[in-house]
């Protein structure tokens, strides 16, 4: 009901909250892996693995431990997924990062670490951008919010090699991959936390 009503204030009580992601970032090490084609071709598994959070994105496809890793511990995304890939991931945390609230399955809601992104922030960086954004620029605009020590990221090209988790091209899809590169690249370089790989 709360879904379909669009009742913030009644689907937060389902969420933890944004200080009780603070207090778990709190000096430590994050990996964000996104979903670019690129990553295939690089041998970063293990590095992504040594980092104290791993957090991945929508249906975190992952074409080999070389290249990716295998651990999921947080799952940010803004499509619903099947259980059995939940099953498969296991995260300790997933995040619901979209605004559209309607999508969203009550069985993540209900799971242990269900995490709401609240839509103001994401409202912002629409704004910022001039368009709906994509769970990667939401996840580092939220990541940069939080005191982690460091952020990696990886798997990130704005779209130069399309997506492992489709086969849309970049003017199939309604996020400007342009805005958003030049929007986290702007990030990088006031935040020396962040590392692109």
């Amino acid at each position: 009901m709360a879904r379909t009503l669009r009742d913030e204030g009644r689907l937060a009580l389902w969420s933890d909250s944004t200080e009780e992601l603070a207090e778990q970032a709190q000096g430590i090490r994050i990996a964000l892996v996104g979903n670019a084609r690129s990553l295939s071709a690089k041998n970063l598994g293990s590095e992504i693995d040594a980092h104290d959070i791993v957090l991945r994105m929508n249906t975190a496809p992952m074409t080999s431990a070389k290249s990716h890793g295998r651990r999921t511990d947080w799952l940010a995304t803004s499509v619903p997924l099947k259980a059995t890939r939940l099953e498969q991931l296991n995260p300790q945390r997933v995040m619901w990062m979209t605004r559209k609230r309607k999508r969203l399955p009550y069985d993540i809601a209900r799971r242990p670490g269900f995490f709401l992104n609240p839509v103001e922030p994401v409202g912002a960086l629409a704004r910022q951008i001039g368009g709906p954004p994509s769970t990667g620029a939401m996840v580092m605009d939220l990541v940069h919010s939080l005191p982690f020590k460091q952020v990696t990221v990886f798997g990130f090209d704005f779209f130069t090699s399309l997506s492992n988790s489709g086969r849309r091209t970049a003017d199939q899809v309604p996020h400007d991959f342009n805005a958003e590169r030049e929007h986290a690249y702007a990030l990088f370089n006031r935040d020396d936390r962040f590392t692109i790989r």
